[in-house]
């Protein structure tokens, strides 16, 4: 287990230090801002999409470690995916925290 949970701390750490696709996606056609008020994070998703595909993906914003770091993440693995994939990628992410 303590293999695990090193290789989830180091993900972690290298997202959050040096966050993939950070910054304003000026050819996006669609955002999504996220706020939590309870840590003031604050994030904006900028997707861009092109015949039903994820062309582009970037974000920009500012929190912890670990919500930068699932933003990072996050436009790593959209981007090539359809809009359904994506959005049966948000289902399943959500089912799992919602329980």
């Amino acid at each position: 287990m303590s293999d695990l949970r090193d290789l989830y701390q180091a993900t972690i750490l290298d997202h959050g230090k040096s966050p993939r696709n950070f910054g304003k996606l000026d050819s996006a056609n669609r955002t999504a801002a996220g706020h939590n008020p309870l840590c003031g994070d604050r994030l904006t998703l900028y997707l861009e999409v092109e015949d039903g595909r994820v062309k582009r993906a970037c974000f920009e914003g500012s929190g912890c470690a670990i919500s930068t770091a699932s933003a990072s993440m996050l436009t790593e693995v959209l981007e090539g995916k359809t809009v359904d994939e994506a959005l049966a990628l948000f289902e399943e992410f959500h089912e799992w925290v919602a329980d």
